[in-house]
């Protein structure tokens, strides 16, 4: 005999949108925040003074406030009646309620961990290294692309992987600005809550299990990845 949660979920098949949709939100939001946080922590690496410290707390901002507050902002950023939103009423558009919306959400969300991952990994290069290239007559941007880069990158990969992870857990925000649009903006954190909303508990069990099993996907690789870089040690231990 088959468990009466088992039955109820082949009498009721799962729509399997939520894992497309968080998969696709949480890659596209990762490649934007790859691309704004090392940039961010590169200008940042560069900076000093009290005026940078106020550019920091702007930046680590969403890692502090819980996300409900993060998406209220966003929504009143690009809400109707928002600057940004009434821009892109004028443009025929709007960006509240839709995809681009929970890639917005999980990217802010995610974005201080990349930004702070980069840059740790930036001021980890030695500057001999730069000296050296400006030295020889390289650009800043030269500088930047074939030295600090190269080096940093193990360390970005780890921001990267670890603002993939978070993007693809994120609810609140996602849930202020996007709503829970079946087929739309349903993430796999939307479709457990609002399985538990419906006491669908198994339901909720299967989401909670698809996701716990691609978090550990990817602690596993953040973990192989950053000991594979230290030398003297094997692929699963010391040697």
């Amino acid at each position: 005999m088959l468990p009466v949660a088992a039955l109820t979920l082949i009498a009721d098949p799962i729509d399997w949108s939520p894992l497309w949709i968080s998969l696709a939100t949480s890659v596209t939001a990762t490649l934007v925040t790859l691309v704004l946080g090392v940039a961010a922590a590169a200008w940042r690496e560069r900076r000093g003074g009290a005026g940078v410290a106020v550019v920091d707390g702007i930046f680590l901002l969403p890692l502090v406030l819980p996300p409900t507050v993060v998406g209220f902002f966003l929504l009143l950023l690009f809400g109707r009646q928002g600057p940004l939103g009434k821009v892109l009423l004028r443009l025929g558009t709007s960006l509240v309620f839709s995809w681009p919306a929970t890639v917005i959400a999980a990217a802010v969300i995610s974005f201080p961990l990349m930004y702070l991952t980069s840059l740790a990994a930036i001021e980890q290069v030695d500057r001999h290294y730069l000296q050296a290239a400006r030295t020889l007559g390289a650009s800043e941007w030269r500088v930047f692309r074939e030295v600090t880069l190269p080096l940093a990158w193990p360390g970005v990969l780890a921001g990267a992987i670890l603002s993939f992870a978070r993007a693809l857990g994120e609810f609140g925000a996602t849930l202020m600005i996007a709503g829970n649009i079946p087929g739309r903006t349903a993430t796999i954190p939307i479709a457990i809550y609002f399985a538990v909303e419906a006491d669908d508990i198994q339901r909720a069990m299967v989401w909670c299990a698809v996701d716990v099993a691609i978090s550990l996907m990817l602690l596993g690789s953040l973990y192989y990845w950053t000991h594979a870089q230290v030398p003297g040690r094997a692929r699963w231990g010391r040697r």
